[in-house]
């Protein structure tokens, strides 16, 4: 239990004593978020506020969890596999708010070429898997579990990328996706400590810290966002945590939020090109109910309750 403290407390106390630092050095330079015109109107009154704040999560926890790792004997290839996925997955994160921020283009990466920058990232994580000596095992519906590499590295190449981009889309209100993500990471978190794995569990806490120190910046008003560099990574973490406790279809009902973020995404694209007729009033399904109403604080709350609840039926079901 021990372990489980120092992960929380130290990741939480590095990032918030870190965060101010890198707010004030973003407000020094006038290096702030940009709202696109097709979001809610409401929102331009968020441009300039500072972001790539996941980037100082991102270090805390990366370094928080090889510490305690280190400290408590669980330093391995497990660990590190979160914090090189955080590493990868992050850096394509901070390119993509790089252009926009430093280079002032506000459509950052293209889509195509950050799809194939997280399907690299993605293909990087099955080859370290395999070479640590994992068995490419993998459970499918009907079939059962399958030991077939060709299988397990097309299902996980999309499972990284896809939940990469499902956390991105859910970035889109103040504390919301931190939120989710803290309920997520400490569901899985004590799943891993039940299981005697103990490295993913430190990986867990030590992100559920970092999220909390950096929630205190983010929750509305926020004084800073995540960006892309937070997002991304916190996705990809998700992905890879499920694979290495062999639960991967426990992120659907663990994640929910993010599937339902980003199904209210491909519902509306493919209704209104197939019938010009939109579904939600807009997407993703967040911004449906900020048209209809609902304040931040309360679709924060509501989707992080959902998240709980899904979140827990896992942890005492599976």
């Amino acid at each position: 239990m021990i372990e489980v403290i120092l992960s929380v407390g130290l990741a939480f106390l590095a990032t918030v004593i870190a965060e101010p630092h890198f707010i004030q050095y973003m407000k020094m330079k006038q290096l702030g978020q940009t709202t696109l015109d097709e979001g809610p109107s409401w929102h331009k009154a968020k441009s300039g506020t500072p972001t790539m704040g996941g980037l100082v999560f991102l270090c805390m926890i990366s370094i928080s969890s090889l510490i305690v790792g280190a400290v408590f004997g669980h330093f391995n290839f497990v660990l590190l596999s979160g914090v090189i996925g955080f590493a990868f997955f992050g850096s394509i994160g901070f390119l993509d708010d790089f252009i926009k921020v430093f280079k002032k283009q506000n459509e950052g990466l293209k889509s195509h070429e950050k799809f194939g920058l997280q399907l690299i990232g993605a293909a990087i994580f099955v080859v370290l898997f395999l070479l640590s000596g994992n068995a490419p095992l993998i459970y499918l519906p009907i079939f059962g579990e399958v030991n077939s590499i060709i299988l397990f590295a097309l299902f996980t190449i999309i499972w990284i990328a896809g939940f990469s981009n499902a956390v991105n889309l859910t970035d889109g209100l103040d504390g919301l996706a931190a939120s989710t993500n803290i309920i997520a990471y400490g569901i899985y978190g004590i799943m891993a400590y039940r299981a005697a794995q103990h490295s993913i569990a430190i990986f867990c806490f030590c992100v559920v810290g970092g999220l909390l120190g950096f929630l205190v910046y983010n929750w509305k008003p926020a004084k800073v966002f995540m960006g892309d560099v937070g997002s991304l990574a916190l996705g990809a973490g998700l992905a890879i945590i499920s694979i290495m406790l062999h639960k991967e279809w426990t992120l659907l009902l663990v994640g929910i939020i993010f599937v339902g973020e980003t199904l209210s995404v491909i519902l509306q694209v493919g209704s209104f090109k197939l019938t010009g007729k939109r579904i939600f009033k807009m997407s993703p399904i967040h911004h449906h109910f900020e048209m209809s109403g609902w304040k931040e604080v309360k679709i924060v709350s509501v989707f992080s309750a959902i998240g709980l609840i899904a979140g827990l039926i896992v942890a005492f079901v599976f």
